[in-house]
């Protein structure tokens, strides 16, 4: 489930796994795989404390109207939208013990890539460091040191309701010991 982190630029954001079938993710409108985060980040890891960090990453950029009402697609009786269809194909389960984010969710992305081809082309967004500021740009989406360790912190655990019996993705495994052993002055800290 997205949960909201805090922006400079935006306040309150929603971020996160919306189905546990699957290893993409939201940032309010932007949606992108945890996978292609992960590799990411370990990019901006290996920089230098002198360096910032300036790249393209690939998203789908929804409008509101195209991503669908995620509490309505849990409970089943709204599978409008983006959000929708996945649960039409992966629907909440039934009983809560299985409530729990899948470890293997990325083999699902061809998939998932095809039905959110059909609400927008993959598109790519700036993301840029400002190692004075302390801050990441993310498209339009402006965090802090904190802000950013928070959706990091999110990924490892999985979120709510966290990586399935505890085992996490070889990617995830990656990224974390990237950040923590990272010289960048916005990583560098323990997952």
């Amino acid at each position: 489930m997205p949960l909201l982190f805090k922006s400079l630029s935006h306040g309150d954001v929603a971020f996160g796994f919306f189905n546990i079938e699957t290893d993409m993710i939201l940032l309010n409108n932007y949606f992108f795989f945890a996978s292609d985060i992960s590799h990411y980040i370990v990019e901006i890891a290996s920089q230098t404390p002198e360096e910032s960090y300036a790249m393209d990453w690939d998203v789908y950029i929804l409008e509101e109207k195209q991503i669908g009402n995620l509490m309505g697609a849990i409970t089943g009786v709204d599978l409008c939208g983006f959000i929708g269809e996945v649960y039409g194909h992966f629907p909440f389960p039934y009983k809560p013990e299985e409530f729990k984010q899948h470890t293997e969710g990325y083999v699902k992305r061809g998939l998932v890539e095809d039905i959110i081809k059909h609400y927008a082309p993959l598109t790519k967004i700036k993301v840029i460091e400002d190692l004075t500021a302390k801050t990441i740009k993310v498209g339009v989406y402006i965090f802090d040191k904190r802000g950013l360790q928070e959706l990091l912190t999110y990924l490892w655990v999985g979120g709510y309701p966290r990586w399935m019996d505890e085992v996490r993705p070889d990617y995830i495994i990656n990224m974390k010991e990237c950040v923590e052993h990272s010289p960048n002055p916005l990583l560098g800290f323990k997952l």
